[in-house]
């Protein structure tokens, strides 16, 4: 985490100049322009700021900043004493909480944070989520239910994926009807609130030379729909390395963010894949996007067996997704 330590006053500053110097990846800004301008012009380079000054003034110095708290930097503040360190912004997504921790430990402040599930002992909802890969749909399905855990301490929870452990006040149940949150890749609950993906699948792909990406993201959305299998469930594209330079699959990963991991005929060659492929010639691998898939997803088993449009093939395999409580 790259963090700007700002201070306004003689002691504050010699606060600050100690605190960069035990805390990592820490800098002091200086605060000569004023406060709001500082912020203004470092609230985007800075992953978090900790304002040794009155909270009041970082609160108008912020205000106008703040957009999302998915993208939002976290704000610690303290008092240029050093004796409280409060996690005022971004305290889950944004690492504040975990700032403050650490500034409180370094300096010997008491840490004052205000969050509910923290203060309760149960997990922060959306960090879970974030840890485990889970996404969803509706993200305003994470405000909902970590209302619901804070206010009833239990979230009760359908799950298609292995559980090691879950976190304090969650159960697994085995009705989706009745659950709070199922975890899921299948569309079959779209319109239910509450469904998170895991990115537990993996795409092989196979493409004729000079592919358009629009040919890809058709063939894709139509195997996906076909199977009843959710976008958000896709973990990462697997190909042969001769497709490295295939500017459609490059784009289409790069629009959705999906990584790109290539295997060599070699590689490909070691696999038993169901169905056999007629660029052998083109490419010296007996398949392309079924291997590719399996190796990637590191299973034996297919999900979805290859299948052909006119310039691009798909398989799918489904990787093994444990989540864990902490």
């Amino acid at each position: 985490m790259s963090v700007a330590i700002l201070a306004l006053t003689r002691r504050a500053k010699t606060l600050a100049q100690r605190l960069a110097s035990l805390l990592e990846g820490s800098v002091v800004v200086s605060t000569e322009a004023g406060i709001v301008k500082t912020m203004q012009e470092n609230w985007l380079n800075f992953d978090g700021f900790i304002c040794i000054m009155a909270t009041g003034i970082v609160v108008r110095a912020i205000a106008r900043l703040l957009s999302n708290k998915r993208i939002d930097p976290c704000v610690v503040v303290m008092d240029e004493l050093g004796q409280h360190a409060i996690s005022l912004l971004s305290g889950h997504l944004g690492g504040g909480n975990e700032l403050c921790l650490n500034v409180a430990r370094l300096t010997g402040a008491r840490p004052v944070i205000t969050t509910a599930s923290d203060v309760l002992g149960l997990v922060a909802l959306d960090v879970w989520l974030k840890d485990q890969g889970l996404t969803s749909e509706n993200p305003q399905d994470v405000t909902m239910l970590s209302a619901k855990l804070v206010n009833t301490g239990r979230l009760d929870i359908f799950c298609e994926v292995e559980a090691l452990s879950l976190p304090c006040g969650f159960f697994q149940i085995s009705s989706p009807e009745k659950a709070d949150m199922i975890i899921s890749s299948r569309t079959f609950f779209d319109g239910r609130t509450g469904v998170f993906r895991p990115r537990e699948l993996v795409l092989g792909i196979g493409a004729n030379r000079g592919v358009s990406e629009e040919e890809i993201s058709q063939a894709v959305d139509e195997l996906l729909m076909d199977e009843g299998l959710s976008f958000l469930s896709i973990r990462n594209l697997a190909s042969i390395n001769i497709k490295q330079d295939e500017t459609a699959i490059l784009a289409f990963a790069q629009r959705h963010g999906l990584e790109l991991v290539f295997y060599t005929r070699d590689e490909l060659n070691k696999v038993d894949a169901p169905s056999p492929s007629a660029a052998f010639k083109a490419t010296g691998a007996k398949a392309v996007c079924e291997p590719a898939a399996l190796l990637s997803a590191a299973t034996d088993n297919l999900l979805v067996k290859k299948r052909k449009w006119k310039n691009v093939t798909l398989a799918l395999a489904r990787t093994r997704i444990t989540l864990c409580g902490y």
